[in-house]
């Protein structure tokens, strides 16, 4: 079986995901091909990785101009010419079997061209929704703004200044478009990393599509239970560590939350932040310490493993793996019931809050951090549900499933 994957950056998360898959279809024998574009930036370009069977399409250029006039116009997917060209020359070179889409809204695609070959391809297609985006006519996400004209037709967008950032509204074309272009693939399979998502995508205009629920995992190998001096090297031997760990802190991933925590909880506690800037650092009080990044995975482990309580207050996500990565550590996770983040824990290892509730969030880091009621083995059992190599074999699986029930149908046929 051949399988191409395209996913718009290679570096990403999920692009990260996309080449473990390929990995372990490779694995199972099947011939495995991956898609994605360089960086975004023409000055400072993307140092290009090699990976078995995977290919890069455009140029950083190409991109910035799809970037620039998407901005400018509100027309997002409809240049890159170019780009969609070589792959589209490839993807018929190779003739897969199946067509695996993760993200592919980062300003590096013309949809028309692509959406009209993987109609005429005669390929099976999966498409990880990694969030909400394929069925709006704009925003990957819309809790903040407790908007619900995806289900019947976007217009006058609440975040045309946010990702994708557009200076014209163009949401009620766009989502009308989104339609031509997305349904009519005669074999399509969608697949979300949470139950949260997966109830969305069968109340949009995608919903026609099945729909499955393949989480996301983690390795468990790195994030286990760590030893390190991470408390001496930022004297908090005593303290009460609490710990924060984004990409791009702001509003929507609670900096706001800890902001208010470091006020209100007394000097027993320490708030840990991973993943900041120095426009992050303008904003926090002097009480809380920030870590810009990690020079590993391994030592990301480690200040897991010192913390003694994830806080994650985040106000929209998808089904975040920072929690995952906690509790495998051995530790207990406090979150928002939002997105898929409850998906994450249970009853054992961690405590779910209502959104924006701080006065509950408050409570139950200290009901949490200050007694023992979930221990790091629980944590730990917990996370080992979501083993990323059962993960990437349930995609193959699916890819094998789908291949089988062609052939078991086709046979079908001339029996009949």
């Amino acid at each position: 079986m051949k399988i191409a994957q395209i996913n718009m950056v290679s570096t990403s998360s999920t692009g990260k995901i996309m080449l473990q898959i390929a990995r372990c279809g490779r694995e199972r024998g099947h011939e495995t091909y991956t898609f994605s574009v360089p960086g975004f930036s023409i000055r400072h370009p993307e140092k290009l990785v090699e990976h078995p069977g995977h290919q890069y399409v455009g140029t950083p250029f190409e991109h910035a101009v799809h970037y620039v006039l998407g901005k400018y116009t509100g027309r997002n997917g409809y240049f890159s010419q170019i780009t969609t060209w070589q792959l589209v020359r490839r993807l018929k070179e190779i003739q897969p079997d199946i067509i695996h889409l993760h993200n592919i809204h980062n300003w590096s695609l013309n949809f028309p061209m692509l959406f009209r070959y993987i109609k005429e391809s005669g390929a099976k297609v999966v498409w990880t929704l990694h969030d909400c985006w394929t069925f709006t006519g704009q925003c990957p996400y819309f809790d903040m703004v407790a908007c619900d004209k995806w289900k019947t037709g976007c217009h006058d967008c609440p975040q045309c200044d946010v990702y994708p950032e557009t200076k014209i509204d163009r949401s009620r074309q766009m989502y009308r478009k989104k339609q031509e272009w997305f349904l009519g693939i005669r074999d399509l399979v969608l697949v979300t990393p949470s139950r949260w998502l997966a109830e969305l995508t069968a109340q949009s205009y995608m919903g026609g599509y099945p729909i499955r629920v393949i989480h996301n995992g983690i390795d468990l190998s790195v994030f286990t239970k760590t030893d390190s001096d991470f408390r001496k090297k930022y004297r908090c031997e005593d303290k009460i560590i609490l710990l924060g760990v984004a990409f791009g802190w702001g509003r929507r991933k609670g900096l706001d939350v800890f902001i208010e925590l470091s006020q209100r909880l007394d000097s027993r506690f320490q708030i840990v932040l991973v993943g900041t800037s120095e426009a992050t650092d303008a904003q926090l009080p002097d009480n809380i310490i920030s870590i810009h990044t990690t020079q590993n995975q391994q030592e990301l482990a480690e200040i897991y493993s010192a913390a003694d309580c994830f806080l994650n207050p985040t106000r929209e996500d998808n089904f975040p793996t920072v929690n995952l990565e906690a509790l495998a550590c051995g530790t207990p996770v406090v979150t928002f019931r939002t997105g898929g983040s409850p998906e994450c824990i249970d009853d054992t290892c961690g405590c779910v809050v209502e959104t924006d509730d701080i006065d509950a969030f408050e409570q139950a880091v200290r009901r949490v951090a200050e007694g023992s009621l979930y221990g790091a083995d629980a944590c730990r059992a917990r996370a080992e549900q979501f083993n990323m190599y059962d993960r990437f074999a349930e995609y193959v699986a699916l890819y094998e499933e789908i291949m089988n029930t062609a052939e078991t149908g086709t046979m079908n046929e001339q029996q009949q």
